[in-house]
């Protein structure tokens, strides 16, 4: 998680000629042209090394730009039954889902909904496989396993930390953990590139290749930060079509965040502006409860237009949470009560993790797209989101 514990570099991009007095104030602006770039790229990558890639739903889930994404990518993966759901109700192709847990009373809900459904442990599989293997039509199974080898940065992002209760230690795998399984599915990155894949294959392939004559696919997840300008795709190509050539195993990629990646802004508003020690702004933008990342990661989001020197403010929440502190912002002029800003990079994560704690109402979704400069409202919300949500 090296990029959230700084500053997110983020993309002014196309939004820095967006007219932030446009929507409502706080809102998601989605740019739908930001998202076809991503999708293209991501697609290239499927084409030219014959990856099966689906879009994580849990990074990114605006489903008005579905259609979008079902034009580029194979499928969805999802983390539960409302994901699988969505995805099999709004997007086209397939629907891959794996959960740490399932639910009994879930489970021929997800199955119905799914074509592979990917279990977290041997007991979960053998649990559940006949169920799987007596639905009315083909549903693959996988297995997640932890190849305990790590590459996370962060403890509490590395799904290959000590104790990890994300899948199955390899140290554990064997041919009676395997029956009935399909496909082994693992996911070990966290917003990194190519090398770390490279490095947890190499540490797990000798282990792993027993079992290949036995398997139908392998899935590497997400955490792939395909899209950035930097990531060696061109390796990420060959890897995978070596990989499919040596092995004859189909390859699945679950990339979230590259699919959204600096395509979204947060717009919000100064409210207030006292102070105390230093120059304070009260805004609409809430970090616990629309950009939570800002407190469990943490980072910092980057700001449109943020001056290199000038007067600098620690933004922070309406609500009464004395941690709901953004970060502190530099601007070339005094703020303003009433003052649009934007935070970006904020299509991901940050959209599907919003919350109302406090009564703090949601940013509205607005979809724009940067060539045309068409502008649709999506959605707005109001208190009976609020109020429905808690009897």
């Amino acid at each position: 998680m090296s990029v959230m514990m700084q500053t997110q570099a983020g993309d002014a991009g196309a939004f820095s000629r967006f007219d932030l007095g446009r929507v409502p104030s706080p809102c998601f602006v989605v740019d739908e042209a930001a998202i076809e770039r991503n999708l293209k790229i991501l697609a290239d990558v499927g084409t030219r090394s014959g990856a099966h890639v689906l879009a994580a739903l849990k990074a990114f889930s605006m489903f008005a730009v579905a259609p979008l994404v079902s034009r580029y990518l194979s499928g969805v993966c999802a983390s539960g039954l409302f994901e699988a759901r969505l995805g099999r109700e709004e997007y086209q192709g397939e629907v891959a889902t794996f959960c740490a847990g399932y639910r009994a009373d879930e489970i021929e809900a997800i199955i119905a909904l799914s074509d592979h459904l990917i279990f977290n442990s041997v007991a979960q599989k053998n649990r559940f496989l006949a169920l799987v293997q007596g639905a009315p039509r083909p549903v693959q199974v996988g297995l997640r396993i932890n190849p305990e080898h790590s590459e996370g940065e962060i403890p509490k992002y590395d799904p290959c930390a000590p104790c990890s209760r994300l899948g199955v230690p390899i140290s554990q795998l064997d041919a009676a953990a395997l029956e009935g399984v399909d496909g082994l599915h693992m996911h070990t990155l966290c917003e990194q590139g190519f090398e770390p894949l490279a490095r947890t294959w190499a540490a797990v392939e000798d282990r792993l290749k027993p079992y290949f004559d036995r398997l139908q696919w392998l899935n590497f997840g997400g955490g792939h930060h395909i899209t950035r300008a930097d990531y060696d795709r061109e390796a990420l190509i060959r890897f995978i079509a070596d990989l499919r050539r040596r092995t004859g195993l189909e390859i699945y990629l679950e990339p979230g965040e590259a699919v959204a990646l600096d395509a979204g802004i947060l717009v919000g508003e100064i409210l207030d502006l006292p102070r105390n020690g230093m120059n304070l702004g009260i805004t609409d933008i809430s970090a616990t409860c629309h950009m939570p990342d800002v407190i469990e990661a943490p980072y910092r989001p980057a700001l449109l237009g943020e001056a290199g020197a000038g007067h600098t403010y620690r933004l922070g929440g309406p609500s009464c949470l004395a941690g709901d502190v953004i970060g502190d912002y530099t601007w070339d002029r005094p703020l303003r009560v009433g003052q649009r800003f934007a935070f970006l990079d904020q299509a991901h994560y940050s959209m599907v993790k919003t919350n109302t704690f406090n009564g703090v109402p949601l940013p509205a979704i607005a979809l724009w797209n940067s060539e045309t400069d068409d502008l649709r409202m999506i959605r707005r919300f109001d208190y009976s989101d609020f109020r429905n949500r808690l009897s």
